[in-house]
């Protein structure tokens, strides 16, 4: 059994030595080497049958812990990857049948192995692991502590008591500014431990829900991922009506819909006095009895609008509308995705305006034709390859204006062939003219954008007390991780913005960069601190070295280091920051409430000759998900960036929950989100109940009681925190990922407060998938 104990130490060595080696050649840490050369050697031993073979591994635990403290201090999940492996490879060495045929000591190996000689060495790696810890460098700044930490109490909320409106939940957001707060006091966090499952229904299909339901009267509203719409009963979730939307999956590139619109129609009585509103991944808005749930007759053409008229016909299979229209000065205004990285020559990123009476066609923004609103003639169509905005907009309803977060323009990786146009309104937030779909103003959050960061969140609307007073405010989240604060009237930063230098060159030919990017230095950034060598992971010292040497192969200069044909390192990655479950407010208190994502990208750029060699431009290979880019001159290849388990090759956390006080711009807590129970190497899950911050996707709810309800993490989990806290009050698996955003309601038939949210799961998160809409009050 000793030398198939040897064998084992004998193989895993081998790629210590070759990976430590190249890792050295590329200028990084030389323990992998010395670590596969001492496994080698100790291999040897134990094969020879020698006990020093055995004192040799032990030498190299003994050596580990210092070089561990060194780089990872005491972070518990980054000592785990250094020393958990070592160690559980030497238990075999407690084995008698390991170590019985192994020969005494020789007469040299007993002088260095006696007692007081032990324990000196023993003494000596504690010493030297104390004198690592102390003599350790900082670790990269975290720009989350950029403002500094609140100091002081959090004021108790006021019992502000609600309105018959606060019993509903009228739109998308909770209002029209997407604020995602109640005044609803019911469940409080007193008695928030009281919460049981109330109902729970399956609506079809599980291939992911992420819909944000609405409420009003007695009945729910919600859609699937094939945008049908179902009407529940508040108190009992038994379905009221169904409307089957018959979506061509085959002409689809994209199966979600994240919400629905209510509309109360003046001056309309009897059929569609009241109306839901939806749009479709096929292309269509279409506008419902709210009562009955049929087809509004005098709505466009028996009910439905086409949306793709006005766009290029050729490649309408790459637009879907996915996130819930927006109702402002009797317009429903939406937008639409489009496939990411697919050509130049994209269908238009347009944004248009209907009459929500009579689906007739108010405005189109199209940035390449400002001068017209209108459908385009014959013959014609909207600009192609222009931003798009497939996010959730907000609107204010006093200043008649529509708040619209935009997406960088085709092909995302390449920038070479943008417009002007392209590049004033991509990756922005523009406020447009409700009435005339005129472009008041436009803030960018990212200059020419070529990492994906497109602005996935809905923009928040508060009023924020300032040494002005108080102003009109906008809340703008973004992949990025920065948090531009603006006055929603003009777009000028109500927090202070720095244009800050940014990597230069390494680009293909045919591209260009900005110098600078929009820093918000006002407010906390959760774009993360800057990766280094010493922040990769692995739950083995392979698979981190694998990372380490991906690490060093690529450039990796920090936030927004450009693409090119040496691969690049995009943190965040295309998931944030922040991504389309956005942020909460609670402006009583000026508390916002933040979970982001700490998961990088590893990016290459290939020559279209050269991907055809690799066999790279249609689908994926090893993981990577490749932008083909047609009709320009390269092709990207965009992964995140695993290890070969299938796991993040930097280090937890990789996804965060935080408070931010809106006034002073400082941070008020914040915590690694989610546990591992539903994470794991090779897709496996590994139900280990530890907090290690996971990937998350989806939004928050805040109520006028002081909570804070989430799902969004890869767990299953849905959770009631103390919001002025962070503290974990209640949670329960809700048996499918919570990748959605709650919202919480007064049943009139029982007058209690319940707490709703679906839970779908999300196939590119890994979470467990289902179909469920959840209900939970307080139980009797």
């Amino acid at each position: 059994m000793s030398r198939t104990y040897a064998l084992i130490l004998f193989v895993i060595s081998v790629p210590l030595c070759v990976g430590g080696a190249y890792l050295v050649r590329l200028g990084g840490s030389p323990y992998y080497l010395v670590a596969g050369g001492m496994t080698a050697l100790g291999a040897l031993g134990i094969w020879l049958r020698k006990t020093e073979g055995a004192l040799l591994y032990l030498a190299l635990l003994l050596l580990t812990l210092p070089w561990a403290l060194w780089e990872a201090g005491l972070d518990g999940w980054a000592l785990m990857a250094r020393l958990l492996a070592p160690i559980v490879l030497g238990l075999p060495l407690l084995i008698p049948a390991v170590r019985r045929p192994l020969q005494p000591l020789s007469h040299w190996g007993r002088r260095w192995t006696g007692r007081p000689v032990m324990i000196g060495i023993c003494a000596l790696t504690l010493v030297l692991g104390g004198i690592a810890l102390a003599v350790r460098p900082a670790d990269p700044f975290d720009p989350m502590y950029q403002t500094g930490m609140f100091e002081g109490p959090i004021p108790p909320l006021p019992r502000t008591g609600h309105d018959a409106q606060d019993a509903d939940w009228l739109h998308y957001g909770g209002d029209a500014g997407g604020t995602r707060f109640s005044r609803l006091d019911q469940i409080t966090p007193a008695n928030v431990g009281m919460l049981r499952e109330a109902w729970r229904v399956r609506i079809g299909p599980t291939s992911g829900l992420e819909a944000t339901p609405i409420k009003v009267g007695q009945t729910l509203y919600v859609c699937n991922a094939y945008n049908d719409v179902i009407a529940l009963d508040a108190e009992t979730g038994r379905q009221r009506w169904r409307f089957n939307a018959g979506v061509k999956l085959d002409a689809v590139p994209y199966t979600v819909c994240r919400g629905v619109a209510y509309y109360k129609a003046p001056q309309v009585t009897g059929e569609c006095a009241e109306r839901i509103l939806t749009n479709t991944i096929d292309a269509r808005l279409i506008a419902l009895d709210a009562r009955t749930g049929r087809p509004c007759s005098t709505f466009g053409h028996n009910g439905q609008v086409a949306l793709v008229a006005g766009l290029s016909p050729e490649h309408t299979d790459f637009y879907a509308v996915t996130s819930a229209p927006t109702l402002v000065r009797g317009k429903v205004v939406l937008g639409g995705w489009v496939s990411d990285g697919m050509q130049w020559g994209e269908p238009a990123g347009v944004v248009r305006a209907f009459d929500a009476v009579t689906g007739e066609l108010a405005w189109a923004w199209d940035i390449g034709r400002p001068d017209r609103q209108t459908l385009p003639p014959p013959g014609e169509n909207y600009t192609h390859s222009t931003p798009n905005a497939w996010a959730p907009f907000s609107a204010d309803e006093t200043l008649g204006l529509v708040y619209v977060p935009t997406g960088n323009p085709a092909v995302d990786y390449f920038g070479g062939y943008r417009r002007p146009f392209d590049e004033k309104f991509g990756s922005s937030v523009t406020a447009i003219d409700a009435q005339s779909g005129k472009t008041r103003w436009t803030f960018q959050t990212v200059h020419h954008d070529l990492w994906d960061w497109d602005n996935a969140s809905q923009p928040t609307l508060i009023e924020l007390p300032t040494a002005r007073g108080v102003r009109p405010a906008l809340i703008q989240p973004t992949k990025r991780g920065e948090l531009f604060v603006l006055d929603r009237l003009t777009g000028k930063p109500l927090k202070p913005v720095q244009e800050r230098p940014v990597p230069q060159g390494g680009i293909v030919p045919g591209e260009r960069l900005s110098p600078t990017q929009p820093f918000s230095v006002g407010m906390p950034s959760f774009r993360g601190p800057d990766l280094t060598e010493k922040s990769m992971w692995g739950v083995t010292p392979i698979d981190q070295l694998w990372c380490r040497i991906r690490f060093r192969e690529a450039r990796y200069e920090g936030t927004a280091t450009p693409p090119g044909f040496r691969p690049t390192i995009a943190y965040p990655g295309f998931n944030g920051g922040m991504d389309w479950g956005s942020v909460s407010v609670d402006p009583i208190r000026h508390l916002l409430f933040v979970n982001s994502n700490r998961v990088p990208n590893y990016d290459r750029i290939v020559t279209r000759d050269d991907a055809a060699r690799e066999r790279l431009i249609f689908g994926k290979k090893h993981g990577a998900l490749n932008a083909p880019q047609f009709n320009t001159p390269y092709v990207a290849i965009i992964k995140v960036f695993m290890s070969p388990l299938a796991i993040p090759c930097n280090q937890p956390p990789y996804g965060m929950l935080a408070a931010v006080d809106i006034r002073s711009g400082k941070l008020v807590w914040s915590q690694p989100f989610g546990t591992a129970r539903e994470a794991g190497p090779l897709g496996l899950r590994s139900k280990l109940p530890f907090t290690i911050g996971t990937p998350n996707n989806g939004g928050s709810l805040v109520t006028g009681s002081g909570l804070l309800f989430i799902g969004a993490t890869q767990d299953s989990a849905f959770r009631a925190i103390e919001a002025g806290t962070g503290k974990l009050l209640w949670q329960a698996n809700l048996g499918a990922g919570g990748q959605a955003t709650p919202v919480t309601y007064i049943s009139p038939k029982s007058g209690r407060q319940f707490v709703a949210i679906a839970a779908g799961g999300n196939p590119i998160l890994g979470s467990v998938l289902g179909d469920y809409v959840v209900a939970y009050t307080l139980g009797k």
